[in-house]
């Protein structure tokens, strides 16, 4: 009986993994071309695309791309202290006594435009290469 229940738990497991990580083969092969040599990768589905999240030397990236392996844009974790100036001030004056928990580096694959996010209080906040407030993310 344990070892029935055992093997039906990890055929399950094994269904749920597989169903978590099917990317289709233009998305994988686009991610190898842009991010050679990266063996560990985290496969999300978000929305009608995939979020491959990885590290890189020391560096904690994303990249997401489209069903057919278009790659439409990368984050870059980065500190709070690399956040454009007018960030800091944002939140100060926004989110008094608040803390920016986590910082990205968001650049748009196509043309190159470079958006930044500061996670405060839970809420993803999305500014532009200036650091003006652009709004508040939506997941």
């Amino acid at each position: 009986m344990k070892t029935t229940l055992a093997i039906a738990l990890a055929s399950a497991f094994a269904l749920t993994a597989n169903a978590q990580t099917k990317v289709p083969a233009a998305v994988k092969s686009a991610f190898e071309t842009a991010y050679p040599g990266v063996k560990t990768v985290k496969w999300e589905k978000e929305k009608s695309d995939y979020e491959a999240g990885f590290k890189q030397g020391s560096s904690e990236i994303s990249a997401v791309f489209k069903a057919d392996g278009t790659q439409l844009e990368s984050e870059l974790e980065i500190k709070a202290t690399e956040l454009p100036a007018a960030v800091t001030t944002y939140v100060k004056e926004h989110y008094k006594g608040a803390a920016i928990k986590e910082a990205a580096k968001i650049t748009k694959t196509a043309t190159g435009e470079v958006t930044y996010e500061a996670e405060v209080k839970g809420k993803d906040l999305l500014f532009d290469k200036d650091g003006k407030f652009i709004k508040v993310a939506e997941d």
